[in-house]
């Protein structure tokens, strides 16, 4: 019960809001060199964890108002969690393949593992439609398409020679992520619909 307090303070919604934000524009400017040698056509497919905790920001916003966006709900959610995950799995790769990790190195994985248990916390508040659904995955999944046919994903130097694996491995974290997402903010939220 604390917890749903918590959740649906507007104070609390407008820090989340804030430090979202400011992740954001972080996470856009530390992909800023990769973007300046992207073609155009990929530039929204690029920036994996920023773009979602932007999704993230929509769905604050529309709490804050007293109200739902579904899409956006579905888009944070998936891409939350996967990118959240993703960018924690990598960072401890780059730990054990080089040896050392530079501080933002553990600065990410404490902001991408937060990003992820975010976006599940606020699953019961979500009105996610199987439509909404399908839009996120396919997205979430042509974004991997992009990533790893057309070769636009974050770049991790030492981690070069496992791009096989890691497009593999980031496949079936979309795949399990939709799943997550079905689950929490399709099923589970039909069984106990929380309101702001």
């Amino acid at each position: 019960m604390h917890l749903h307090f918590l959740l649906t303070d507007r104070f609390f919604l407008f820090l989340l809001l804030i430090v979202n934000g400011i992740g954001t524009i972080y996470g856009y400017i530390w992909y800023g060199y990769q973007l300046a040698e992207t073609p155009p056509i990929f530039l929204p497919f690029v920036p994996d964890s920023p773009t979602a905790s932007l999704f993230f920001l929509f769905v604050l916003v529309a709490f804050i108002r007293k109200k739902n966006w579904p899409l956006m709900e579905a888009l944070a959610l998936i891409t939350l969690f996967k990118y959240g995950v993703w960018a924690v799995v990598m960072n401890i790769l780059t730990l054990i393949v080089s040896g050392n990790l530079p501080w933002e190195g553990y600065m990410l994985i404490a902001s991408h593992f937060a990003m992820a248990v975010q976006g599940l916390l606020y699953a019961p508040y979500y009105r996610i439609k199987i439509k909404h659904l399908m839009i996120a995955g396919i997205w979430t999944l042509h974004n991997d398409v992009i990533d790893y046919i057309f070769f636009m994903y974050p770049r991790y130097s030492s981690l070069d020679e496992y791009v096989p694996q890691i497009g593999y491995f980031t496949f079936w974290l979309s795949v399990v992520s939709i799943g997550i997402a079905y689950y929490f903010g399709v099923r589970i939220q039909r069984k106990s619909l929380r309101s702001f």
